[in-house]
């Protein structure tokens, strides 16, 4: 998606690139989870308008049917296999076999390339951000962990934190927290549905943040969205804040 400047902008103009899990929610109804898209395009053209955020490039990378796998953290399962045997019990089946790290080398090692040679980007770390919604959000915080020279900075909405009660809380506060001397990390969710169970855990990673060095309201923040519940329509209503985090003018 291009920002509505691009074709009128002079040749040497260059944009920050926000790379979204779940694409095929984003910006199209017709292929939405539940017909009710983020409206990013929309939400970038008001923005831009009102001088709330910089232009940006977005790309819309759709998931497949196996989503779990290609969302979930592989190293938080790597480092399970050095616990005790309880966490395994904890863990549920559809989480396992996780083809997160393929997913991300996919995006940096092909995706991103093939973006930043056919458009007018700026490929620079500080310039390059990831969002998603959910497990989206879990992948982002990880493609930050993986490639922490690629990404500079994410929003991540909902975060499921819950697979194995808190197993990536738990393989987070063992050092994995990205560097905050080089990335801003946004999070955010609702108190209803399946938001409901991501408060306590949400709690235990601002604190862990928090004693990385990240501090609220410039390199980090964290809401919670009362009544807000967990589908499209609820990361719409809000989707200006996390855009504004990313590339707020």
């Amino acid at each position: 998606m291009l920002p509505p400047s691009y074709h009128a902008s002079p040749a040497s103009t260059r944009y920050p690139v926000l790379y979204m899990h779940d694409g095929q929610n984003v910006v199209n109804p017709e292929t939405s989870f539940l017909g009710v898209d983020w409206g990013l395009d929309e939400s970038l053209v008001a923005g831009a308008a009102a001088g709330r955020l910089q232009e940006f490039i977005a790309v819309l990378v759709w998931n497949t049917p196996q989503r779990l796998q290609e969302y979930m953290p592989a190293e938080a399962l790597r480092w399970l296999t050095t616990q005790e045997q309880c966490w395994y019990d904890r863990v549920e089946d559809r989480y396992y076999n996780p083809t997160s790290d393929a997913y991300l080398a996919m995006l940096v090692q092909e995706l991103k390339p093939y973006v930043d040679q056919h458009y007018r980007t700026l490929p620079a770390q500080q310039h390059t951000a990831v969002m998603g919604s959910s497990m989206g959000g879990l992948v982002s915080l990880y493609a930050l962990q993986r490639y922490p020279e690629v990404f500079g900075a994410a929003s991540c909405l909902s975060t499921h934190w819950v697979p194995g009660g808190g197993l990536p809380v738990a393989w987070l506060a063992q050092g994995n927290i990205p560097d905050p001397a080089t990335h801003r990390i946004y999070f955010d969710h609702g108190t209803e549905g399946l938001d409901s169970e991501y408060g306590p855990y949400q709690k235990q990673v601002d604190q862990l943040c928090k004693a990385a060095g990240y501090t609220e309201g410039v390199d980090y923040s964290s809401v919670v969205f009362p009544g807000e519940t967990h589908n499209e329509l609820a990361w719409r209503k809000r989707l200006h804040l996390p855009l504004e985090f990313l590339f707020g003018a």
